[in-house]
């Protein structure tokens, strides 16, 4: 069996040292080509010298030549800012690259990776968020081919290739009523808006299941990382916003759910340890073992699902479905606004309920028409409504 080697973007992230975790336990697969982080160039050191890369890459420029001192001697290539980051992504050894850099910051490298022809498995959805069409068109031109990472789109991504051995990941499924993506109703599940005023970025940094990045955390707090998970769904699987559901499961063991035309509701279950979906995404179509430790049904017992709160508690995640269903750079907007609101809420300028108010604001004041004609395009609008947010933000 063939070693497969690797570039994984966002190596210091939680997905990234999950993926690290199950590629250690089989040296025998996988070997790890290329290593990016932003910041962290202790743990970017550390990682390197354990998995023996042939290139690392450091967004921050300011911190190459630490990175270079910590791993002189070693023979590997050290890249630094933007481009290094882009050339890591595209790195000629790679044959899969794990895209696990946080929000916008993901897209351009992605991209890089899927125009150098990879197998991308995908851990970040502003990808699809920003420049689904764009990017959906590029994975077609090159005829690569693309797994989603995230636990919901895995478990429906699962449930559609169920028993494949191969062949085509993208393509329609007639059969599919409806996709229902599962949350876990964030840490304040059935609280009102006046409560959630009070929200303090500790109280909402506390998820109930998952161990997550402090940007998502917010997003599953706000509802909105379901919001964007329903933009992701809808690229992802060719199914229109009318036929993607969301439903509250505070347990975290059904990842998400297909309705089949004949009735037949599939679910892919499991307990929440993002270990599993990775291990699909690098492995598809075989499966591999994990040390994630196996459902117990019995000791479970029941399992709920409620419907999603109300918009005019939880408004983002209705706000993604305006956007879904406007189109155009509309979802690249949504997002720009969505990360200045978290940031801004993260650092104590704006409350809790106010990352809603700030989104409504710059969706109502952009009014794009259409959608981009060119990344370059898509990347302007991009910036605008980050101004156009950064200035509502001053202004409070």
């Amino acid at each position: 069996m063939a070693v497969k080697s690797v570039a994984l973007l966002g190596c210091t992230g939680s997905i990234g040292l999950s993926t690290l975790d199950v590629i250690q336990q089989h040296p025998d697969r996988y070997r790890v080509a290329a290593l990016v982080a932003a910041r962290n160039a202790d743990l970017l050191i550390k990682q390197a010298k354990i998995f023996h890369p042939e290139v690392v890459a450091i967004a921050c420029q300011a911190l190459v030549a630490t990175v270079r001192e910590g791993l002189a001697g070693s023979g590997i290539r050290v890249l630094a800012g933007p481009e290094g980051v882009l050339e890591a992504a595209a790195h000629a050894s790679a044959q899969t690259v794990v895209s696990a850099i946080v929000g916008a910051a993901g897209l351009l490298p992605t991209l890089a990776a899927i125009q150098a022809g990879k197998e991308v498995a995908l851990a970040n959805k502003e990808c699809l968020v920003m420049a689904g069409e764009l990017f959906m068109q590029e994975v077609a031109r090159q005829n690569t081919r693309l797994i989603p990472v995230d636990s919901e789109h895995s478990a429906i991504f699962q449930v559609l290739h169920n028993g494949a051995t191969g062949g085509a990941v993208h393509r329609s499924f007639p059969s599919v009523q409806q996709v229902l993506l599962t949350a876990s109703g964030g840490p304040f599940r059935g609280w009102q808006r006046e409560a959630l005023r009070k929200v303090t970025p500790q109280m909402a940094l506390s998820h109930p299941s998952w161990r997550m990045g402090r940007k998502i955390t917010i997003d599953s707090a706000t509802m909105m990382n379901k919001g964007l998970e329903v933009i992701e769904a809808h690229h992802l699987f060719s199914v229109p916003a009318e036929q993607i559901q969301v439903v509250i499961h505070p347990q975290s063991i059904v990842h998400s759910l297909v309705r089949y035309a004949d009735g037949s509701l599939l679910a892919q279950m499991g307990v929440p340890d993002m270990r599993t979906p990775i291990a699909v995404a690098l492995a598809w179509p075989e499966r591999i073992a994990t040390a994630v430790p196996a459902l117990d049904l019995a000791h479970m017992g029941a399992l709920h699902f409620y419907p999603a709160p109300e918009a005019e508690d939880f408004p983002c995640l209705s706000l993604a479905y305006q956007a879904l269903r406007q189109g155009g750079v509309a979802p690249a907007i949504l997002n720009a606004a969505n990360e200045v609101a978290v940031e801004s809420f993260l650092a104590g300028r704006i409350g809790f309920v106010a990352i809603a108010q700030l989104i409504e604001v710059v969706l109502d004041r952009v009014q794009p028409v259409g959608r981009a004609a060119s990344l370059d395009e898509l990347l302007a609008w991009d910036q605008e409504a980050r101004r156009l947010a950064g200035e509502w933000v001053a202004s409070q």
